[in-house]
């Protein structure tokens, strides 16, 4: 028995595709942080369990993540974005999996991005440890975490990629560059026994860029490619001068 968990806030325009790629697994759970828009109402129309989080200050999902993970019916959960598709060979796999009996604690799941509408190989596999099972399990309240899971972990082997999630991300620049800021305010806590100091701001960016666009060969993604690695970089730039800014101002 499996349970899906979705967490929204003012997932309008995405969600429906989400749900109905996962049309048939036992449960759907959407745990909304006090939406604006319709985004409630959709997953009502689709029978889904709601629940609530408060939106409070939070600016990711992760803070509401274990309180929608434990509000699940079912033994074994799936979390999945409200901006990704399960596909049916995931979907088949998964139900096949828990029946083994080498089944494992937790499953690791690859990931294709798509950004301006190509397929980001500087991403894949994009392993996300999405799949687990509910007991034990805790979700720390930092953006870009994985769940702590209780017991032996296993991936879904990168040459089987039809058993990837699907992540259209549908935002634009100008949504990327806001959550940029959000989202390295919530990294700075997480990193805040680091002491980046000058030498970070450039190599940190610099490496990223490399990475993204040459080690996982984002050139062969045409210019979508090269604005992604820019954007890797422009994140890692922000992460150590926010952290230094914030070193300067409290004296540490």
């Amino acid at each position: 028995m499996i349970s899906v968990v979705i967490n929204t806030y003012n997932a309008a325009a995405t969600l429906e595709g989400t749900l109905k790629s996962v049309l048939g697994f036992d449960e759907i759970l959407v745990c909304d942080m006090e939406s604006t828009d319709n985004t409630v109402q959709i997953a009502q129309s689709y029978n889904c369990k709601v629940v609530t989080f408060p939106k409070a200050h939070h600016c990711s999902a992760e803070p509401a993540r274990t309180f929608a993970i434990q509000s699940a019916a079912n033994k074994w959960v799936l979390v999945v974005d409200a901006d990704e598709v399960v596909t049916p060979e995931l979907k088949d796999y998964l139900y096949q999996r828990i029946k083994e009996d080498d089944c494992p604690a937790g499953i690791y799941i690859p990931r294709k991005n798509y950004f301006m509408n190509t397929f980001m190989r500087a991403t894949w596999p994009d392993y996300q440890l999405r799949f687990f099972i509910k007991e034990g399990t805790v979700w720390p309240p930092y953006v870009h975490t994985f769940p702590v899971v209780q017991g032996r972990l296993e991936r879904i082997p990168r040459s089987q990629s039809e058993k990837a999630l699907l992540h259209n991300d549908p935002n634009r620049i100008s949504v990327r560059i806001k959550k940029t800021n959000e989202y390295t305010e919530n990294e700075l806590d997480k990193k805040s026994h680091q002491k980046l100091g000058v030498a970070a701001l450039l190599w940190r960016p610099a490496y990223r860029f490399f990475k993204a666009y040459i080690l996982k060969k984002g050139f062969l993604d045409g210019l979508p490619g090269f604005i992604w690695a820019v954007y890797e970089a422009i994140y890692q730039f922000v992460i150590v001068s926010k952290s230094m800014e914030r070193r300067i101002k409290g004296g540490l």
